[in-house]
């Protein structure tokens, strides 16, 4: 672990390579397991304001999970989070012709319906922060679902924090991502 400013980062994330595979894991982190997408306060408030927006890019299923527990939701941890269907994917979630999971919000960002692209906990992934009071973790969260992600990172050399530099860049800033490049470079040389 190492300290950027106001976080705390794990080398997992320089470390380890990672580069998403959708033919491979056909979106399974959007409909796999027990919680929705970790939004923030700010999020909950932008998903109340884009939804009419949002609402001709979903499909049934989630459009009546949304309209019947609302955009968001207060999960088992006491956070902000996005809605099941089914208790496992993501109101938000479309598929594609071959049953591949998408991101409702983002192609409505696509298609330049709204401005917002996603959750940025999902736009980070597989980062995954924490906030404490004063400071913030940023982690790796590793998952078997992404196995070809990491075996196509690895493929590729791309490391987690060049993949997702983006969100990154979107959560910390410009300045933060530049010196966690620089952290990068030492720490590679050692």
């Amino acid at each position: 672990m190492f300290q950027l400013e106001k976080t705390i980062v794990s080398e997992e994330i320089l470390e380890n390579d990672f580069v998403c595979n959708l033919s491979a894991c056909k979106g399974a982190c959007c409909v796999d397991g027990n919680a929705g997408a970790p939004l923030d306060d700010k999020e909950t408030e932008i998903l109340v304001d884009i939804y009419s927006k949002v609402k001709p890019f979903l499909r049934k299923e989630g459009i009546d999970e949304i309209e019947r527990q609302g955009a968001f939701i207060k999960g088992d941890d006491g956070e902000w989070e996005t809605p099941l269907v089914n208790g496992s994917e993501c109101a938000y979630v479309v598929f594609s012709e071959n049953g591949t999971a998408k991101c409702g919000l983002e192609e409505a960002y696509n298609q330049g319906a709204t401005t917002w692209k996603k959750p940025v906990s999902c736009h980070l992934y597989p980062v995954r922060v924490r906030e404490y009071t004063g400071l913030t973790a940023v982690n790796y969260h590793k998952w078997e679902i992404c196995d070809a992600a990491c075996a196509l990172g690895e493929e590729l050399k791309v490391p987690i924090y060049k993949f997702v530099k983006e969100a990154l860049v979107r959560k910390f800033g410009a300045a933060w991502y530049k010196a966690l490049e620089q952290v990068a470079q030492e720490h590679t040389k050692s």
